[in-house]
């Protein structure tokens, strides 16, 4: 891929954009997503090597999983450190992880609640509760088999985008929903069946 192809930011899915639902892109983010062939296709690679790129150079999220670039494939990367910094992070530094096919096998500690916004979810942020230790099994982006611990912010960073590969977004989990009064008419609207 040529470097000017790496530095082209992709479209993000969204349940909804401009106040109108996005019917397509619903579809695809509700749709549980299919897993990757082990070892990796041509295909797969192709599809982790998408899902890095479109993620590495942004600044405006912790993860990002395939189904919101309209990949319908088991693949997360996200942020393991320093979500304070809004540098971007850049391809193989080794500040982000890469989970494809991943399955929580354990959860441990304490539940917690906190406030979470999500890129295909735009205007509107939810109080979602978490478990605070988990436990995944995977493989990473080169096809090779890994087994986490992911605690604290970061264990809530990976159920927030697992939860994507299952066709689940914050408006599933969200004991409270926020957004702007401006645009309460078309919120009311939406949420008013929940």
């Amino acid at each position: 891929m040529s470097r000017k192809a790496l530095c082209v930011k992709m479209k993000t899915w969204k349940l909804w954009e401009n106040e109108k639902i996005n019917e397509e892109e619903t579809r695809l983010l509700r749709r549980l997503a299919d897993e990757i062939p082990i070892p990796f296709d041509e295909e797969g690679k192709r599809d982790v090597e998408t899902l890095i790129n479109a993620f590495v150079g942004r600044d405006d999220a912790a993860g990002l999983a395939a189904p919101q670039i309209g990949i319908s494939k088991r693949v997360v990367i996200f942020k393991n450190g320093n979500f304070n910094d809004r540098t971007p992070i850049k391809k193989g530094d080794g500040h982000y992880d890469v989970l494809v096919n991943p399955r929580i096998t354990q959860i441990r500690g304490d539940s917690e609640k906190a406030q979470e916004a999500c890129l295909s979810c735009p205007d509107i942020s939810a109080d979602v509760v978490r478990a605070t230790s988990i436990k995944v099994k995977a493989y990473d982006e080169k096809g090779k088999k890994i087994n986490k611990r992911y605690t604290g912010f970061l264990a809530r960073v990976v159920q927030h985008e697992l939860d994507h590969l299952d066709g689940k977004l914050i408006v599933d989990r969200g004991t409270t929903i926020y957004f702007p009064k401006e645009k309460s008419q078309f919120f009311d609207k939406i949420f008013k069946d929940e």
